[in-house]
Formats: structure tokens, C-alpha cells, sequence
């Protein structure tokens, strides 16, 4: 299984093994990261899962989708790396995939 580095606000570290096919979030939720809170659950209609992407990463995924960068908009604190982790899908190509959370979401 791909690893997610997830990194809170505060700097703390949280590697996590993800099943491919499954979202950034649901790695986050499903392992009780703080910092997703994921109101939606994944159906990107809101930004609660709004995470900034490592510049390093960010080639390597799919372009945001018009309803995700319009939920973007929503975000507290947006920056050309955010995304919503909902709309990340774990591929093993995504094997050490970094993502930092913003402050607002704890």
C-alpha cells in the first residue's frame, strides 16, 4: 500500500499506509488524523478536507475539476497548492505523497 505523509500545522508527522483506489481523506479519517474534518464525507461539496499538496507532488496528480476549484474558493487560507483530499485518489505512483494541514480545520 502507498504511504501519505501527513503533516498537521503544528508539525507533527503521520505516516500512513493507504489502500490504492481509496481518497487522501479517507486515509486521514479512516486512521483519526485531526485536521480533515470531511463535513461532506468526500462528495466535494465542502472544503472541510482542504489540504495543501507538496510542491514536489503536485505534477503527479490529476488536474482539479471545475467543482473542486470552486470549492477551493470556500477554503480558509487557499494557496496555489491546496486541494481537497477528497478529490485525490491513492495510486502507487502516489507512494510517499506529502500533504500539510491547514490550521483552520483543527
Amino acid at each position: 500500500m502507498p504511504l501519505v505523509t501527513y503533516i498537521d500545522h503544528e508539525g507533527a508527522v503521520f505516516d500512513v499506509q493507504v489502500e490504492t483506489g481509496r481518497s487522501v481523506m479517507q486515509g486521514a479519517t479512516e486512521n483519526l488524523i485531526e485536521g480533515i474534518v470531511a463535513e461532506c464525507g468526500g462528495c466535494c461539496s465542502c472544503a472541510t478536507c482542504h489540504c495543501y499538496v507538496d510542491e514536489a507532488w503536485l505534477g503527479k496528480l490529476e488536474e482539479p475539476s471545475d467543482v473542486e476549484k470552486d470549492m477551493l474558493e470556500c477554503a480558509v487560507d487557499p494557496k496555489p497548492n491546496s486541494r481537497l483530499s477528497c478529490q485525490i485518489t491513492v495510486t502507487d505512483e502516489l507512494d510517499g505523497l506529502v500533504v500539510r494541514l491547514p490550521e483552520s480545520q483543527f
